[in-house]
């Protein structure tokens, strides 16, 4: 594959590496036959329900917005019930790019996906190389020994299928989540008179950790937000987390997924940023 390093928004420093977004480019003949798989593959998903029902990502008649109402009705319905809610909000460093080719080989063998499927997958994943595209310049191959192609048809939905069992270290601390692709919205609600609220959500995040590392997958801590909704009537309380060994104090908004959530759940601070952007285009 030709990888082109692409920046992640407009309004970014250019000059910082950490900046852009590498993006497979692939032949279109691969692309056709990916999209063929993809068709026989989340046929077998779907009819086996085997597909994660809290992923929104790579999804047919799911989006951002699914995900987005997904966690607000959450939300709203605690704090109808008189219950205050803790949303942490999780984002992984260059997820697509570190998948380990064995774990989700035999993710798939797990789900049931085997002979000449599975060989065709693995070797789909097995013996890549890319260069880097930069400008006038192109790079040297390289072997890509790890990771899912960004850009491609079918790497998406191998990524999903290979972060589906975080849902079930997620579920067992009583928690609850959604996640679009990489982004992982975690949401926690409880009475006001609960004061092991910080302890259950540190520990659940320090599973999630241990299973990050094991999947070879990194916790982004600069990109982790934690936004405290207190219920109807229910006092304010201050929240702080501990994410690997870093301390996370909750705000009054936090961006998710694009739109700016505040801790009322009134989105004035996201129509007042919408607002200010279409001032500066209109004017």
């Amino acid at each position: 594959a030709r990888v082109a390093p692409l920046l992640k928004k407009p309004t970014l420093d250019p000059s910082d590496i950490n900046n852009y977004r590498p993006v497979s480019l692939l032949s279109f003949l691969s692309k056709t036959l990916e999209r063929a798989v993809l068709g026989q593959l989340s046929c077998y998903l779907s009819q086996n329900d085997l597909l994660d029902p809290n992923q929104s990502g790579f999804k047919t008649g799911h989006s951002t917005e699914t995900a987005l109402l997904c966690v607000t009705e959450a939300l709203r319905t605690a704090k109808a019930n008189s219950l205050s809610s803790a949303l942490i909000l999780l984002d992984l460093s260059a997820a697509f790019d570190t998948v380990n080719h064995q774990i989700l080989l035999s993710t798939l063998s797990e789900l049931g996906i085997s002979g000449a499927a599975h060989a065709w997958i693995a070797s789909y994943l097995t013996g890549r190389s890319y260069q880097v595209a930069w400008r006038e310049s192109v790079s040297a191959p390289r072997a890509l020994t790890t990771g899912v192609p960004q850009g491609s048809v079918l790497g998406p939905l191998l990524f999903s299928l290979y972060t589906k069992s975080l849902g079930s270290v997620i579920s067992s601390h009583g928690l609850s989540y959604h996640c679009y692709a990489d982004d992982t919205q975690l949401i926690f609600s409880f009475p006001p008179s609960d004061n092991q609220v910080a302890n259950r959500i540190s520990a659940c995040l320090a599973d999630i950790s241990v299973w990050m590392t094991a999947h070879h997958l990194k916790l982004n801590l600069g990109k982790t937000e934690l936004l405290l909704l207190p219920g109807k009537d229910c006092p304010f309380h201050d929240l702080t987390i501990t994410v690997d060994n870093s301390l996370v104090s909750s705000s009054q908004s936090a961006k998710n997924l694009g739109v700016t959530l505040d801790n009322t759940l009134s989105f004035s601070t996201n129509i007042k940023a919408v607002t200010r952007s279409c001032r500066f285009m209109l004017y």
